[in-house]
């Protein structure tokens, strides 16, 4: 092959390969702006207030909407009795969130830098930036304690698919009462099998707290097995408890943990089903769900628990009983990470 051939083919490459990226940039932005339309058929979003204060307004929930248009991942609400009805927006925008006694999470994209990144910030029952942390990763899970004084988050900060286990979590704790903050729960005494446990491959996610505002529960992962581990804020302790258990879900009464587990059989794509653990017993009962579930429930009330599947724009939000009863109904669609107030 000549010179002026090879030349020739190299040029010819390069050019094709500026198109392919020039038309990739072309749908990127096209699917942007199609987002920032409102789709017919979808539910009805105005601008409003938007509170987290308990009782006020009456019960309702608080989400990322996710439907497409100029309110797509505010925080939005409606009331609870009618979840498919108008959506009052807030103009905050969040990828995660969770809110409880007039507290709540927001796990955010930071734009405001020279290079885009992540931050959690803690609001208010007013939605009023509280104060706020740079993440190290992309978010994940985000949950406030009852009494509204603890918040935690888990990001993702290198790996590849969460239905695996070769990825790196980082889990943060702080403590509002006494702004103390734990950046990892790495930093606190693992306790396995009766035994104080080391490894450099620990990682955890999917915090969950109990009232008492110091026992919170939570996700270890190492040696290629996932723990359910029993954590103490005062003791900086965290305690195995059982494996094969992720991303748990205490019950308002504090006797069940729902959670998701890994059913062997299973497509590796979705291995998930949702089950409920009776922490007197320790007796596991599948939930009716049958499709694979990768998310951290959240209780309705004692009885019920919802969470979200993929929907048309984005997630879908469903509930199903907690007792292995019933049926999954649909509860919204176009919703993600809600948090049920009042």
């Amino acid at each position: 092959m000549t010179l002026q051939r090879r030349i020739l083919i190299l040029v010819s490459a390069v050019v094709l390969l500026a198109a392919v990226g020039v038309l990739a940039v072309v749908r990127a932005s096209s699917r942007a702006d199609e987002k920032d339309r409102t789709q017919a058929g979808g539910p009805p979003i105005t601008r409003g207030e938007v509170s987290l204060t308990p009782g006020a307004g009456g019960r309702r929930i608080v989400f990322r909407n996710m439907a497409w248009g100029p309110h797509r991942d505010e925080l939005a609400t409606v009331p609870a009795d009618t979840p498919r009805g108008a959506r009052t927006a807030s103009g905050v925008s969040c990828l995660r969130f969770h809110a409880a006694a007039g507290t709540g999470i927001c796990l955010q994209a930071d734009k405001g830098g020279v290079q885009d990144g992540y931050r959690a910030v803690v609001l208010d029952a007013g939605l009023k930036e509280v104060s706020a942390r740079p993440l190290a990763g992309i978010p994940t899970r985000a949950r406030v304690s009852p009494g509204g004084h603890l918040v935690a988050w888990t990001v993702f900060v290198g790996g590849d698919s969460y239905a695996g286990t070769d990825f790196s979590t980082r889990t943060s704790l702080l403590d509002l009462r006494t702004g103390k903050f734990d950046a990892s729960l790495e930093d606190f005494t693992i306790r396995k099998d009766g035994k104080t446990y080391r490894n450099a491959d620990v990682n955890f996610w999917g915090v969950t707290f109990a009232a008492d505002e110091r026992t919170f529960y939570a996700t270890l992962a190492t040696g290629g097995q996932t723990h359910l581990v029993r954590g103490d804020l005062v003791e900086r302790t965290v305690t195995t408890l059982r494996e094969n258990l992720e991303c748990s879900s205490l019950s308002p009464d504090g006797t069940r943990l729902v959670f998701k587990k890994r059913v062997p059989g299973l497509s590796p794509d979705a291995p998930w089903r949702l089950y409920a653990l009776d922490l007197a017993t320790m007796q596991e009962t599948p939930l009716a769900e049958q499709r694979s579930v990768d998310d951290q429930v959240v209780w309705t009330d004692d009885k019920t628990v919802v969470y979200s599947l993929p929907g048309d724009f984005g997630a879908d939000l469903y509930a199903v009983p907690a007792d292995g009863s019933g049926a999954p109904a649909p509860l919204m669609a176009s919703a993600l990470a809600p948090a049920f107030l009042g």
